[in-house]
């Protein structure tokens, strides 16, 4: 596959510097690592500061999501690696005004290693924090092992309203809060139909013969829960709102917001054709979206296929959702 790229070892500090570039009056470097991003306007006295994190290939996760109403900061990794517990910790200095820093971040081993460890470097320096995984892959593990689900993209959600709660001028224990009770309340659930090609290897991140997709895989490329003949768009949504209904518990009455994300190379047409199905099936069912987003907020490089996430909403979440942001690649007014 043809890439518009230099030398493959410079793409993350390359693109960073792009975006960095382009949006010099929302976000910045507040020191000598490209790798770290902060809000223009960061630190923000008396607030919560909000760090996320993780590999790079995911735009607009993880550094998408840092501006007003959304996260303070972010530290970048490679190509699907890890930052480091260093990267974290500076983010973590140039974000604290005072009243604590949020960890919000992705249930992946190594990203949890290097929070940790960041977590200890602030504890030191006299700074407090708090740790929220996102966790709403529905297909990495079944409802009793809910803790050790891997998140995808319905960690939006709780950038969102984490955000919001952090503008407002929240607690550091009451940000945690409103980031955790909105990744209870998230189920999402991916398709694969064809994998990424590595910047730095020029291979695929996973094989999948023709005419095949993969249910449930994750945005490393990681297996899914199934593989099967390639099915309908109706077929589809019909699969995933179900599965996503189940698992949160949704009812008659209850109100959602719905996110059909692409994960880098499928037409914005074809996420429609999926938001079109789990409108009519919501509906059926006497389910009333109330928020949807649709559209690429959390990819994986080239990779072609989508996912869907429901977030079950209350006056709270909502009115957390409806609240202002601002950021390179989103943006609530």
């Amino acid at each position: 596959m043809k890439k518009i790229i230099n030398n493959p070892e410079n793409f993350v500090d390359e693109f960073v510097e792009g975006i960095l570039l382009a949006h010099p009056d929302l976000v910045k470097t507040p020191g000598d690592d490209i790798r770290v991003l902060v809000r223009a306007d960061a630190p923000n006295a008396n607030k919560v500061g909000i760090v996320t994190g993780g590999g790079s290939g995911h735009l607009p996760l993880f550094k998408g999501y840092v501006g007003e109403g959304l996260c303070s900061g972010v530290a970048i990794g490679n190509v699907f690696s890890s930052p480091s517990s260093d990267q974290i910790f500076q983010a973590t200095k140039a974000v604290d005004g005072g009243a604590g820093v949020l960890y919000l971040y992705g249930n992946y081993g190594g990203d949890v290693f290097n929070f940790d460890l960041a977590s200890d470097l602030a504890e030191l320096e006299g700074i407090e924090t708090r740790t929220v995984l996102g966790r709403d892959d529905v297909a990495s593990q079944p409802k009793d092992r809910k803790q050790d689900r891997r998140g995808v993209a319905g960690i939006f959600f709780a950038y969102k309203a984490a955000g919001a709660a952090a503008e407002r001028g929240d607690s550091l224990d009451q940000v945690a809060a409103v980031a955790e009770d909105v990744i209870e309340h998230t189920a999402t659930i991916g398709i694969g139909l064809a994998p990424t090609i590595l910047p730095t290897t020029g291979k695929p991140s996973f094989e999948l013969p023709d005419g095949e997709m993969e249910i449930g895989i994750g945005i490393h490329g990681e297996p899914g829960s199934r593989r099967g003949p390639l099915e309908t768009a109706d077929e589809i949504a019909d699969h995933f709102v179900q599965a996503l209904v189940e698992d949160l518990g949704l009812t008659e009455g209850a109100q959602v917001a719905v996110l059909v994300n692409g994960l880098g190379a499928t037409p914005l047409e074809e996420l429609y054709l999926l938001y079109r199905r789990t409108h009519q099936i919501l509906a059926d069912r006497g389910i009333t979206i109330v928020k949807k987003y649709v559209g690429e907020y959390a990819t994986s490089l080239e990779m072609a296929g989508a996912s869907i996430s429901l977030l079950e909403l209350d006056d709270n979440r909502l009115a957390l959702l409806n609240a202002p942001a601002r950021s390179p690649f989103f943006q609530e007014r």
